[in-house]
């Protein structure tokens, strides 16, 4: 989800699967205030909801904008016969890293029902 969708999904019901673990942090003093300004903008969102929206935006947008470093083995051929090669850059090793904590969280939420 991109941070400029968040407005239209404010104004729906979102729905996701939640993990039981729960993050604290203290915020700046002024996205603590921005994220009162949403509060109060969109009352029927809960003060988590919008939190969690923002956070799932930026690690989405985060997760787009990590930069290919191109190697040097071919991995495939696009539709015109062009080599793909390999990334080697840090989207390889944060989707690999992903996956493993999404294994985790998920075996860990099988195991608590």
């Amino acid at each position: 989800m991109k941070i400029r969708q968040l407005v239209n999904t404010w104004e729906k019901q979102a729905t996701g699967k939640l993990t039981e673990e729960t993050y604290s942090i203290n915020l700046p003093v002024e996205d603590a205030a921005r994220i009162q300004a949403l509060r109060e903008m969109y009352p029927r969102r809960q003060l988590n909801d919008l939190i969690t929206d923002l956070i799932t935006a930026a690690l989405d947008e985060l997760e787009s904008s990590l930069p290919y470093v191109k190697g040097n083995q071919v991995v495939a051929m696009d539709e015109e016969g062009d080599p793909l090669y390999q990334d080697i850059g840090p989207t390889p090793k944060f989707l690999k890293l992903k996956k493993k904590h999404m294994q985790s969280l998920q075996h860990q939420d099988l195991n608590s029902h």
